[in-house]
């Protein structure tokens, strides 16, 4: 098993990702039944036992574990039946191979169906014999089984496996008083057992080894060449730091040159000769006799100057709700706008009517009722 291990760590190391002491560990947890291989019933003299095992996985075709296994007490192998509940415990280290890892390779995810050969060896313990029974209370044992696995889920974090096995007591006593290393299947019994297994998260994020990507030679070069000229750039920029920083600092002193100056004041007169008032009663939109030659003056300066327009903003005075003076300021404008098209024959296109709602131009809130033309 060890040589085995030695051969695929060394053939597999470098073609995957995620493999820190954190990663690929699992647990679990097993059941099911023992009995002797020989001078027992298989069934009818079946014991209950039950396990947990702790597993690292080194690489995806070799993991080793350490694993405890108890023998529940409900048959008796013996002239005398053992006084405890539990009459015997396995407590050892084990190596498992994955045979469908290491002949048919890894893709970068468990299979949904995998086998595994385990081989293993630990401590054997007998609870509550005597020595005219033949029993060694604390004996060597080895183990050697078949894992038929079953991986669960998108992520394969559980699996379900079934796992027969054998386990001998190797160093049995024998009437010669003396002890002997052998596998014997006189001292052997068989287990048959189903278990369940949690994959512990790993730093690559999966619950098992990722594929990692392996490079040749000409990417390689290809990466090096794109950094240094990466580099190159770097060193260009640093080079055109300090010219960039001598042309902020000039455009800073221009600025502060510029703040210093005296401000030029330049005065705007309006021309109140383009701007005409056209004024309403309260709650009217209908221009009255005395209010149209404003708007024939407006009409005049548009023929005079064929490249102007003209913005006639409706406004009304405080009185009613805000709804009713916003349609109201707009139909003042939209009247006078049909007296220059309709009666002057100015073109639409050159007018622009907008309702304001209640207007603040005059102090007095009657004069409010207005709409103003500005000719541009």
């Amino acid at each position: 098993m060890a040589a085995l291990a030695l051969g695929v760590v060394s053939a597999q190391a470098q073609t995957v990702e995620g493999s820190k002491f954190t990663d690929n560990w699992s647990i679990g947890l097993k059941g099911g039944m023992t009995t002797q291989m020989k001078h027992s019933a298989f069934f009818g003299d079946a014991r209950g036992i039950a396990g947990i095992e702790i597993r690292k996985q080194i690489t995806p075709s070799f993991g080793i574990g350490a694993e405890g296994e108890w023998t529940v007490n409900t048959s008796s192998w013996f002239a005398v039946k053992s006084p405890t509940v539990f009459d015997h415990h396995y407590v050892g280290m084990f190596g498992a191979v994955n045979l469908m890892n290491l002949f048919g390779g890894y893709n970068g995810t468990p299979r949904t169906f995998e086998m595994e050969a385990v081989t293993g060896i630990g401590w054997l313990h007998a609870y509550g014999h005597k020595v005219e029974m033949m029993e060694d209370p604390n004996t060597l044992g080895a183990k050697v089984g078949v894992n038929f696995n079953f991986n669960l889920g998108e992520s394969k974090a559980w699996t379900i496996g079934i796992k027969p096995a054998i386990v001998w007591n190797l160093l049995s006593n024998g009437n010669n008083h003396g002890y002997a290393c052998q596998f014997n299947a006189n001292r052997a019994v068989v287990e048959l057992m189903a278990g369940v297994t949690y994959h512990f998260k790993n730093s690559n994020g999966t619950h098992s080894f990722v594929l990692a990507r392996l490079y040749d030679q000409n990417e390689i070069d290809a990466l090096n060449q794109q950094i240094n000229g990466l580099k190159a750039d770097l060193e260009n920029c640093s080079n055109n730091t300090a010219a960039l920083q001598q042309k902020v600092n000039n455009l800073q002193n221009e600025l502060d040159a510029c703040n210093k100056k005296a401000p030029i004041v330049k005065e705007v007169y309006k021309d109140l000769n383009n701007v005409h008032y056209v004024f309403f009663r309260l709650g009217s939109s209908y221009i009255q006799e005395n209010q149209k030659p404003s708007i024939e003056m407006t009409a005049n300066s548009l023929k005079e100057n064929a490249n102007t327009t003209v913005d006639i903003i409706g406004y009304a005075s405080p009185e009613g709700s805000k709804a009713i003076n916003e349609r109201l300021s707009q139909r003042r404008a939209d009247a006078v706008k049909n007296v220059l098209v309709k009666k002057y024959g100015i073109d639409a296109s050159r007018i622009s009517a907008t309702g304001a709602g209640v207007g603040d131009k005059f102090s007095v809130p009657s004069w409010n009722r207005v709409a103003i033309s500005t000719v541009k």
